[in-house]
């Protein structure tokens, strides 16, 4: 009897059927697994795309920045109705051949969407949005009657 991958040789079975029987294979499957890292199936094959915010107040605005690798302009969605921000989009996965073998795989793609509740005192006719090097930065300006202003204490024009 012939093992699966001299049968794969001989052209009895495909490459890609055999591989998935093969025994290496799936003790580094099985060695590898972390069952407690999220976003990781049992298989091994990654979650749903979603990237990491970083939202921060500022004196005048609050910044969103994200994470988005691979995130075309195009493919991006910014909507902004009443004080709800919205922020979606896709990440296309790359082509990959048949014959081609994965030791690891722990990138993600898909479509992914976040929204956040902006507080009263946005400016919503201001709000900027910038791709550069797979970072998003998205910038939503304080209406002036909410930024902060100094106020000086006692009355210097004394009569």
């Amino acid at each position: 009897m012939l093992t699966l991958t001299k049968r794969a040789k001989s052209g009895e079975v495909s490459a890609r059927e055999a591989d998935l029987w093969d025994p290496f294979r799936l003790m580094r499957e099985m060695v590898g697994w972390d069952p407690w890292q999220d976003g990781v199936t049992a298989r091994g094959a990654m979650t749903a795309y979603s990237p990491a915010f970083e939202v921060k107040e500022t004196a005048h605005s609050y910044v969103f920045r994200a994470d988005l690798p691979g995130v075309k302009e195009e493919d991006l969605d910014i909507s902004l109705t009443g004080n709800r921000l919205t922020i979606g989009g896709k990440r296309e996965q790359e082509k990959s051949e048949e014959n081609e073998r994965f030791y690891a795989y722990e990138r993600s793609f898909g479509g992914f969407s976040r929204s956040f509740t902006l507080p009263d005192g946005c400016d919503a006719d201001h709000v900027t949005a910038d791709l550069k090097g797979g970072v998003l930065t998205l910038v939503v300006t304080k209406k002036p009657e909410v930024q902060p202003r100094r106020i000086t204490v006692g009355n210097k024009n004394k009569a």
